[in-house]
């Protein structure tokens, strides 16, 4: 099989080890892609560090673009050459999820210790969320995949794979946010941003920003927040009601800190809906009153990448782009070879970097 470099993760915790490995040419429904960035995102670190559990060895990366290279039996509508982004959405089209038009929650499972990726001498390579996209080039379903203008530059075009559809997506398709709205996003990092963004484009009339830092508030205010506030406030839901004049609509927590979830519930006004976009490590636990749900008639819901219909998403999203209307140069921290993943990725740890870009 043919070989790429990848940043292998051997032991969680430990840093990757830039290697080859082996990468099988696409089968039926897969298409290749020769990768130009790939962003690296929490998700991706949370797996690292084992806090989501796994096999190993495994190459990881998600939020990555790129060009077609190759196609496999059966796919249509790409052709080689054509500039995509590579999203971990692997929709089988015809479970109940993918049939109702939530294919971001397809139920069909897929073995990744059987996927594309093997070590050199065979050996089983797990092919981490889907995608394997710490390496040069992967090996995807087509339903992965999604054609993008050639005027976008290929380091932005990698930020919609992940990062910005999972946060403009958990407002504009999860969290339903409409025109004069109360929205606060909890957390200013990458995602939070976006979220910000998506609350901008549906409308909303207050978007308040809650974080640890007023440089992360700051940052937020330049993305379309109108208010900030500390989250080391002793109440910081009623600076939230001060700069509003209410509670919130809808609350979003992009972050996965426990103290985030706990708080959130105090942010609603009647009838509001908490929308939970950040993913604490496994068997980390929340705690809430039912009956101040209940009795205010509230609602919690989960958003997993922005219940993001790629075919649907992605060509209005790039459109305002386009426009200047979607800021996505902005969310770039820092540009880094594959060579300089670990201290990209101890960069991003830091928590100041929106998103740090792996260049192949």
């Amino acid at each position: 099989m043919p070989r790429v470099r990848a940043a292998v993760c051997h032991e969680f915790g430990k840093p990757l080890v830039i290697e080859e490995v082996a990468l099988r040419a696409p089968g039926p429904g897969e298409v290749e892609v020769t990768l130009a960035a790939c962003a690296i995102c929490y998700s991706d670190i949370s797996f690292i560090d084992g806090g989501w559990g796994g096999t190993l060895p495994a190459v990881y990366g998600h939020e990555a673009s790129g060009h077609v290279s190759a196609l496999g039996p059966g796919v249509t509508g790409f052709a080689e050459g054509d500039p995509v982004i590579v999203t971990l959405l692997r929709a089988c089209g015809t479970c109940p999820s993918c049939a109702t038009g939530h294919p971001a929650t397809c139920e069909t499972p897929y073995d990744r210790d059987r996927g594309p990726l093997a070590t050199l001498s065979g050996g089983t390579l797990h092919h981490g969320l889907k995608t394997g996209a710490f390496a040069e080039r992967v090996v995807v379903h087509a339903s992965q995949i999604a054609r993008i203008p050639a005027t976008v530059p290929m380091d932005a075009a990698a930020l919609l794979s992940c990062g910005v559809i999972t946060g403009i997506g958990a407002v504009v398709n999860t969290g339903r946010v409409r025109p004069g709205e109360v929205v606060v996003v909890i957390g200013a990092g990458g995602v939070g941003l976006n979220a910000i963004q998506g609350a901008r484009i549906a409308g909303a009339a207050r978007i308040v920003a809650v974080d640890m830092t007023e440089a992360k508030l700051a940052a937020a205010r330049a993305f379309g927040a109108t208010d900030g506030v500390l989250a080391t406030d002793p109440k910081p839901w009623e600076r939230v009601r001060e700069a509003a004049g209410r509670l919130a609509d809808a609350v979003f927590v992009t972050v996965g800190a426990i103290p985030a979830f706990d708080s959130a519930p105090r942010y609603l006004a009647p009838r509001g809906r908490m929308v939970m976009v950040g993913m604490p490590h496994s068997g980390a636990m929340a705690r809430y009153e039912p009956v101040v749900v209940a009795a205010l008639a509230q609602g919690m819901i989960g958003s997993v990448m922005g219940d993001t219909v790629l075919a649907r998403d992605i060509g209005w999203m790039c459109d305002l782009y386009a426009q200047g209307r979607l800021k996505l140069d902005e969310l770039i921290s820092g540009r880094w070879r594959l060579e300089e993943i670990n201290e990209a990725i101890a960069d991003t740890r830091t928590g100041a970097a929106r998103r740090n870009v792996i260049l192949f």
